[in-house]
């Protein structure tokens, strides 16, 4: 939907709109044609967004995960964690912001290169 050739229907479809303006004397029913169609479509872009940003979050989702289940030193309970309750989530914010806090109060250490 977001392609050029989209873009291009859409001017289009502006343009064929607002020439037959003089031919059908403004009416209203002339207009109303343009606001029943921009509505459908603005309503039907509503799902299809949700949609796409539904499908690109699972995917993330998934390398994620990967990511989790090879690194060794990972606590693979946290691959699951979008399936927490809020409670569950709750206690593992509470975690890591312990962790973090321990971290930033050790003393820094180089690793060999």
């Amino acid at each position: 939907m977001g392609s050029p050739k989209a873009f291009i229907l859409a001017v289009g479809t502006v343009l064929v709109w607002a020439i037959t303006g003089p031919l059908f004397g403004w009416s209203d029913t002339w207009q109303l044609v343009i606001n029943t169609g921009t509505t459908i479509i603005t309503f039907l872009m509503v799902f299809l967004i949700q949609s796409t940003q539904s499908r690109d979050t699972r995917a993330l989702h998934l390398k994620l995960d990967e990511l989790i289940r090879v690194n060794k030193a990972a606590r693979n309970s946290l691959v699951d964690l979008e399936e927490m309750s809020e409670t569950e989530l709750e206690e593992a914010k509470v975690t890591f912001k312990r962790l973090v806090a321990e971290d930033e109060t050790r003393p820094a250490t180089r690793e060999p290169a």
